[in-house]
């Protein structure tokens, strides 16, 4: 049977208060917390992960993203529109061909960052 893990708590009431209060100075706003917490529900689907993962490598349009994860056109039109809409993708156009890449360099390191933390042993 795995081993619960437990919750440490303080063993005094002693408030450490300039460190909470300089925390509390420097805490974002709800709505910019907010903001982050979804940036992270919506890069927390393994599909979208998937398609992250993709265009990280190389920029693709829809029909070489539908190829390499083997889904519909449509499915992964869905998911880009919802990558795009959060600013974590971009496309070009190349004549009739739409071409989706990272948004920008912060985009790829959350990402590589977070392969780099899975992947320490």
């Amino acid at each position: 049977m795995p081993k619960k893990s437990t919750i440490e708590f303080c063993e005094s009431n002693v408030v450490h208060d300039e460190v909470v209060n300089n925390v509390k100075k420097r805490i974002p706003s709800d709505q910019t917390l907010n903001t982050l917490g979804n940036l992270f529900k919506i890069i927390g689907d393994t599909t979208r992960v998937k398609i992250l993962y993709s265009i990280s490598e190389e920029e693709l349009c829809v029909c070489d993203i539908s190829a390499v994860l083997n889904m519909t056109h449509s499915a992964i039109s869905h998911q880009l529109k919802v990558l795009k809409d959060a600013r974590i993708v971009k496309n070009r156009r190349e004549g009739k061909n739409v071409y989706y890449s990272l948004d920008d360099e912060h985009i790829e390191q959350i990402f590589n960052m977070g392969l780099v933390h899975i992947n320490e042993k």
